[in-house]
């Protein structure tokens, strides 16, 4: 049965109509049009899906929906825009990080998430808050690589 759920996404104020144990990914990309975050795998395992949720980052495949509900939800969209990056994305671009750029939305969100929380980590901890997403390309070192240049903007 659906029910009425507010969403604050990337700022702006958004009611559905929803199953409440609907994934916030499918909310995210089916009712309010967003490209990313992407469906990855569905088990929470990738980060393809990757948005933050009052700044921490968080698996939206696995989710529910209504326990998005009253969270400040933030994508790849509400970060930067092109003609303004945010300074993750920049360091990215410079970088030429992605390939296919499929998984990219995971690396970003989790790379703005522990910069907001750590702005000078070590090569250590970049690795450690980054462990989880997976990149099938194998852009792991230019990921590194953006991640500290994006510390040292």
């Amino acid at each position: 049965m659906a029910n009425r759920i507010e969403l604050n996404v990337d700022g702006t104020a958004h009611t559905i109509d929803a199953d409440p144990d609907m994934p916030l990914l499918y909310a995210l990309r089916d009712d309010l049009g967003l490209k990313n975050p992407r469906f990855g795998c569905g088990l929470a395992q990738c980060g393809a899906c990757t948005v933050l949720m009052d700044g921490e980052p968080v698996r939206s495949c696995s989710v529910q929906v209504s326990d998005a509900a009253g969270h400040k939800i933030t994508t790849l969209a509400g970060i930067g825009t092109p003609d303004k990056p945010h300074k993750v994305q920049a360091a990215f671009i410079e970088e030429q990080t992605p390939q296919c750029g499929y998984c990219m939305n995971g690396w970003v969100m989790s790379s703005v998430a522990l910069l907001d929380k750590n702005p000078k980590p070590s090569d250590a901890e970049i690795r450690d808050a980054l462990s989880t997403l997976k990149c099938r390309c194998g852009t792991h070192e230019a990921i590194l690589r953006a991640v500290k240049r994006a510390a040292q903007a």
